[in-house]
């Protein structure tokens, strides 16, 4: 058993005890975004919550409430979408990061579970230490692509580009097996633009189902790899972290 504190479900009390304890704040960032006709609007929410309690766990740390949206304004043309503006997300980890601060957490690390996410994420992180001296670490799965590449049986829609397809669905399959559709679950490789990221582009002019790649092999046994492989990494770069900050 770990230390771990699930502020879901915790007391003042317990929340004070740990903050004493020099608990370090673990906050997972997803999205509600398509994710095809397989997989749940809530999937990056959820598999960025699951890794989430896995590195809490790890470190002893407090585990905080999701945040469910995030800058998911390219795939707005898939119905469910629902996205939050940069500046609303950088705002609202700005005003927890000051809450926590406040409080006593001596630091904050935020779990990535959704790539549009990074740029408010990391100008978030900027501002909280720069103007009040809080240190914030943020990891996007460390370790994923190199696990993906040794255990997956397809190959993924691009270099590091995992949407839908065989990493996510076997995540969902270890996390949150009855939210998955495997029934419904169907390949598409799109071509990318040859622009593509150098200018805005909503995925669903080029995507017609919303996976980028082949969920088919996906296995809850390759999802909890997965997992333990991204928490075991993130755990070593959060103590190196800690210890250097």
């Amino acid at each position: 058993m770990t230390a771990m504190l699930d502020l879901h479900a915790a007391t003042s009390p317990e929340v004070k005890a740990a903050i004493e304890k020099g608990a370090v704040a673990v906050l997972a960032v997803g999205a509600q975004e398509q994710h095809g006709a397989h997989l749940p609007l809530s999937t990056d929410t959820v598999m960025a919550q699951g890794v989430a309690r896995r590195i809490a766990g790890a470190i002893d740390g407090m585990l905080l409430p999701p945040i469910a949206y995030g800058d998911a304004w390219n795939n707005e043309g898939f119905a469910g979408t629902l996205s939050l503006s940069p500046d609303t997300l950088r705002a609202v980890l700005i005003d927890l990061g000051r809450g926590l601060a406040r409080m006593g957490v001596k630091a904050l690390v935020i779990i990535n579970g959704h790539f549009g996410n990074r740029e408010p994420i990391a100008l978030a992180a900027r501002a909280l230490k720069t103007e009040i001296g809080f240190p914030v670490m943020h990891l996007d799965y460390p370790g994923m692509e190199r696990i993906a590449s040794a255990i997956c049986d397809s190959r993924p829609a691009a270099p590091t580009f995992y949407h839908a397809d065989e990493v996510e669905t076997s995540m969902m399959l270890a996390l949150a097996p009855e939210l998955v559709r495997m029934d419904k679950a169907a390949p598409e490789y799109p071509e990318f633009p040859e622009l593509f990221g150098t200018a805005p582009i909503d995925l669903s002019t080029f995507n017609r189902s919303g996976v980028f790649g082949d969920p088919r092999p996906a296995t809850a046994e390759k999802g909890e790899a997965l997992i333990a492989g991204i928490a075991e990494e993130s755990a070593r770069l959060i103590r190196l972290f800690l210890t250097r900050r």
